[in-house]
């Protein structure tokens, strides 16, 4: 069985008393008498990517690099209560738990984001899968709110390895989701507005937060990858910038509605376009609206810029991990898109995790 990438404290802070600089503690006020959010146990988690059916030596190698945690992805078969149920069994007898199971098929949905034919029909999926995770015991998912796709223009060699690329003079940039591709320079036939794209995250987020509150299920959004201003007419106005989630919290207006930081995401949009580097959106969010940090490092803001090693980009990873302890945060770490290494997957988790664990002992230290 061929092993899947891994993509890759103490209390939990009370949010009322968070540097929120500004309006961010309404986001609670308001749902004062609603289910309460599933508590996390204190500290930050590393957390590793794997298979939903993992082989024994897929377990034995988290069990050796520490990985108590594994975010996975569902298999069509298995998206549903008693499938989530299976996969939690399978990782609880090796003491290991599972913090998230994804569903490609809602995780990212152009019907919804671009107000497409199906779309009310995949908001119904979604809420489903919302009712699952509750019902198997997982608390938290990444949602994404991308028109068309996660976008790259070819692979470059970063210390003899394999990473992804974007540069936006390449005429070979394209982006891709869930087995399908878009180009410039109209992803969908037309332009769309940046009201557009605010009327239909509102009208998504406004029917599944109740769900998701619920079931006691966080939802965390990923940034645009990448934070580009419009992609093949597509505006990138809501989750590409420190105000637009600061905006879409706002509308959400949910306890159960909050971030899934992609440092390398935000990294890729530079603090020129994205208005606050990853330490200060951690450090104004804090540990009350960010759950998931996917943990990785880029060559250079855009309009270029290439996936690299943690050690070896332009940003200091060790500031996001000290911002993590600093905030009390409770969720997880993860690796994510990580350059291609001898020995597979196995070599790249296991470079990757060492990193974290030493820059978490040095931030707890």
């Amino acid at each position: 069985m061929s092993f899947t990438p891994f993509r890759g404290e103490t209390r939990r802070r009370d949010f009322g008393k968070m540097a929120l600089g500004g309006a961010l503690g309404a986001f609670l006020a308001p749902h004062a008498s609603k289910a309460a959010v599933h508590p996390n146990a204190p500290g930050i988690k590393l957390c590793a990517q794997s298979d939903a059916t993992p082989s024994d030596d897929q377990l034995l190698f988290l069990k050796q690099i520490g990985a108590e945690y594994v975010s996975v992805q569902a298999a069509p078969g298995m998206r549903t209560a008693e499938g989530f149920l299976a996969i939690k069994k399978r990782y609880a007898d090796a003491g290991i738990a599972v913090w998230n199971i994804g569903n490609s098929s809602v995780h990212n949905m152009p019907e919804v984001t671009l107000n497409l034919p199906g779309r009310d029909r995949k908001i119904e999926d979604y809420k489903q899968y919302i009712r699952n995770l509750g019902q198997a015991g997982i608390y938290y998912t990444t949602y994404a709110h991308m028109g068309n796709g996660i976008w790259s223009s070819g692979r470059a060699m970063v210390r003899g390895a394999s990473a992804r690329e974007f540069d936006m003079a390449s005429p070979d940039r394209r982006g891709v989701w869930d087995g399908k591709t878009w180009a410039e320079p109209l992803s969908h036939g037309r332009e769309f507005t940046k009201e557009e794209i605010w009327e239909n995250f509102t009208y998504f987020i406004k029917q599944v937060a109740p769900v998701a509150e619920e079931n006691s299920v966080r939802i965390g959004i990923h940034p645009d990858d990448p934070p580009a201003p419009v992609l093949a007419g597509v505006p990138r106005c809501i989750f590409g910038n420190f105000e637009g989630y600061r905006r879409a919290l706002e509308i959400a207006g949910s306890p159960n509605v909050g971030i899934c930081l992609c440092c390398g995401t935000w990294l890729e949009g530079g603090k020129a376009l994205t208005g606050k580097d990853p330490e200060e959106m951690i450090r104004y969010f804090g540990a009350g609206k960010i759950w998931k940090i996917h943990f990785r490092n880029v060559s250079a803001p855009l309009p270029h810029f290439v996936e690299t090693f943690m050690d070896d980009g332009y940003y200091d990873m060790y500031k996001i991990m000290k911002a993590l302890a600093d905030v009390r945060f409770d969720g997880i770490v993860i690796l994510d898109h990580s350059p291609g290494m001898v020995g597979g997957n196995y070599a790249q988790t296991a470079y990757g995790f060492a990193y974290m664990r030493a820059l978490l002992k040095r931030a707890n230290a």
